[in-house]
């Protein structure tokens, strides 16, 4: 049998995420085919092994991880998605599901995989990027120079409403919706709370779609899939807490734009040197239908109405046999 290290928890904004992704998984693995060690981190860094209800803590970590075949690192966010989590397992020499080291810091990191993007030629919506030192914050433009934040500033280059984002946060933790000149200071606050980056974007009105990859022998786009947010964006609460917020797959848009979308989302992945997995996200504008890419999550959720397992499930590979490539890939 293969010995499979499930790691979640995790110190992140995402750990409860991280927590339901795991729970999902676990549920739907061959448990013919792998010998289950069920790893937990709590949120100050603590490492666990569970059997039941029971935490033991792990003393030797290394000669534990050691031991395994293959990891699946189901960590969302900071800790887990952003590169270290992956820098470890490289340096042990332990096969793991998903994304290197430079493709999960990258795509974690909302600022530069814009640069990535603009870089590559995917279309994307104009952006500040601001930085906050201690309790200043500060604008940083084209060439990298810094300038005083100013409100001005921002509304001579982009249009309301505006997104602001944390740079490093994912399952829209800290982002806010800013309609006016206050909102937009209230949300820019609110973000320096979760990170010392900070992204604001011009907003797009139109309709939020999703495409999921899957990297094997060659790199996959599953087809589209459409989200229905029941609040003004796909916020945290939308997400996960709100049963009204719901997801058409696949997505109801011209066939054009669902083989658009697909090969944007390989090209994103190829920018930011993708390899195992990817969600994917973009906007299709209402007025002028462009299609506009939003960002790259190189673990996305895997819980049982995560957009990932269902886009796959739509075009016939269930959540088991995901799981089996996904793993199988890493272990190549």
């Amino acid at each position: 049998m293969i010995k499979l290290g499930i790691i979640h928890g995790g110190i992140s904004t995402e750990h409860e995420v991280s927590e339901m992704s795991a729970k999902s998984v676990i549920e739907n693995l061959n448990k013919d085919k792998y010998e289950i060690h069920n790893i937990f981190i709590n949120k100050y860094g603590k490492w666990f092994e569970c059997e039941g209800e029971q935490k033991e803590e792990i003393r030797n970590l290394v000669w534990y991880l050691k031991e395994l075949d293959v990891v699946f690192p189901v960590l969302h966010g900071l800790g887990g998605e952003d590169g270290t989590i992956q820098g470890m397992m490289e340096m042990l020499k332990i096969p793991y599901v998903g994304c290197g080291v430079l493709a999960s810091s990258v795509g974690m990191d909302k600022v530069y995989t814009k640069i990535i993007f603009e870089k590559a030629g995917i279309p994307q919506t104009p952006y500040v990027y601001i930085k906050k030192k201690d309790d200043t914050y500060i604008m940083l433009n084209e060439n990298f120079d810094e300038e005083e934040l100013q409100i001005d500033k921002i509304t001579s280059k982009l249009k309301f409403p505006m997104f602001v984002k944390p740079s490093n946060s994912g399952s829209s933790v800290g982002v806010k919706k800013a309609t006016n000149n206050d909102e937009l200071k209230m949300a820019i606050q609110y973000a320096g709370q979760y990170d010392c980056k900070i992204l604001v974007e011009q907003g797009v009105e139109g309709r939020e779609v999703e495409c999921a990859i899957l990297d094997g022998d060659e790199i996959k786009a599953s087809t589209v899939g459409e989200i229905l947010s029941a609040e003004e964006f796909y916020s945290f609460d939308a997400k996960y807490n709100i049963p009204e917020s719901r997801t058409v797959i696949p997505a109801e848009i011209e066939q054009e734009q669902i083989e658009e979308i697909r090969k944007l989302a390989i090209k994103a992945f190829k920018a930011i040197d993708g390899k195992g997995l990817a969600r994917v996200d973009f906007f299709i504008e209402k007025e002028t239908n462009k299609i506009f890419i939003n960002e790259i999550n190189t673990m996305p959720g895997f819980t049982k109405i995560s957009m990932y397992p269902k886009l796959f499930e739509a075009v016939g590979i269930s959540y088991s046999e995901l799981l089996d490539r996904l793993i199988t890939n890493a272990l190549k």
